[in-house]
């Protein structure tokens, strides 16, 4: 067992009262005040548990291995130019974890580039506490959340697509439809393949059909295009908790 320190913290596993499962968090921040601050608002709430903390990205990682969390909530600040690396690293650690990058202020486009290297969300430090809340059920439901304006301008970009765009339930294959769903749960192109048994070049092609017909450009625009067209999805959640 390593040893506790205040900057990195392990909270003692205690058995939940009533079965009731609560979602496990971690919180990696710089800052003890908002480790502190963050981690009472989210004691209020009976489903939530923060089980670890951490002030960097090395003992994030190392706490992740231990504490097994389902949702990590990481400073942008301490994320590493390798961000897509460090995502792949945590989800072998806590397979199915979701990443949500909590930060001071943004650049134009910056939140757009941490969901396409695979977070499930971002999300401003200076927001209403509640959001928070909100944001962890949000990203436990496979949604993405991203600040109020961000998804405004990806709505557009959606929205600009063409007029006589055809309806995804009209044209998308099932295979297709299966392969979005995974990719819904934040499975990479190699885990899918290896699921279904295909290869991962099938994975693409079936991913490069789907932009085609829906007329997105990439992951992040087809997901959020699922989430504003409701498009019903086959369920994959007996296989991620196998996965898991």
């Amino acid at each position: 067992m390593f040893s506790q320190r205040a900057s990195e913290r392990l909270v003692a596993m205690k058995p939940e009262r009533n079965g009731r499962r609560k979602t496990r968090i971690l919180i990696a921040d710089r800052e003890a005040i908002f480790r502190f601050g963050f981690r009472r608002i989210l004691a209020t709430e009976s489903d939530l548990r923060v089980v670890a903390e951490a002030e960097n990205a090395t003992q994030a990682l190392h706490l992740t291995r231990q504490a097994k969390p389902e949702v990590i909530f990481l400073q942008a600040g301490i994320v590493p130019e390798k961000f897509a690396d460090l995502i792949q690293r945590l989800r072998s650690a806590s397979p199915g974890c979701k990443l949500v990058i909590a930060a001071a202020k943004l650049s134009e486009g910056e939140s757009v580039g941490y969901i396409r290297a695979g977070a499930a969300g971002v999300i401003l430090k200076s927001v209403d506490p509640a959001l928070f809340i909100k944001c962890v059920r949000k990203v436990m439901q496979n949604e993405i959340w991203l600040p109020k304006q961000e998804v405004a301008q990806m709505a557009q970009v959606i929205e600009s697509g063409p007029i006589n765009l055809p309806r995804p339930a009209d044209t998308l294959t099932q295979r297709e439809k299966t392969v979005v769903s995974y990719l819904i749960q934040g499975w990479r192109n190699r885990e899918i393949a290896d699921h279904l048994s295909i290869s991962e070049q099938t994975v693409k092609n079936h991913l490069r059909a789907v932009y085609d017909k829906v007329g997105v450009s990439d992951r992040l625009e087809l997901v959020l295009y699922v989430i504003y067209q409701r498009i019903e999805l086959p369920s994959v959640e007996l296989t991620v908790e196998a996965r898991n």
